[in-house]
């Protein structure tokens, strides 16, 4: 693969309308069957006891798998099918880092994990996913520029 197209999933996760709307701190970085996407947290991320919640990992996690997976197809959209989080450690505060691994590979499967860790460099959660491709081709209407 080539950074032209790492470039665009990055753009495509950056400007997606969501992830505009609720992070405003987000980086990503994706190479061959990797990618690392980390986030400032804040209050506004926390549910009623004070850390963050439990949405924000699953988000962070998922992304960071799926854009692993989605670094080696150059040609369709990637689906999620299943992915499965283990929380480790609350947190409540600084940045925190997503990394994605591809683990395994078929003609209609991939497999990744990801775990998220702390400034501190300790592991606060971490998952596993299935993913597909879709029948949606890349190209700029869904982002991919």
């Amino acid at each position: 693969m080539n950074s032209e197209h790492f470039q665009k999933l990055e753009r495509m996760y950056l400007n997606a309308n969501f992830n505009k709307m609720i992070y405003d701190t987000t980086t990503i970085q994706i190479e061959e069957g990797e990618a690392a996407i980390s986030l400032n947290v804040t209050e506004k991320y926390h549910h009623a006891l004070g850390a963050m919640h439990g949405s924000v990992y699953f988000k962070l996690l998922d992304d960071a798998a799926f854009f692993a997976v989605s670094s080696l197809v150059s040609d369709f959209f990637v689906l999620t099918t299943s992915f499965n989080i283990n929380f480790v450690r609350p947190v409540t505060a600084g940045k925190i880092i997503a990394r994605g691994k591809v683990r395994f590979t078929s003609n209609t499967l991939f497999t990744a994990e990801s775990t998220l860790v702390n400034e501190a460099g300790k592991e606060v959660a971490f998952g596993t996913g299935n993913f597909v491709k879709s029948r949606v081709k890349l190209n700029q209407d869904i982002g991919y520029v």
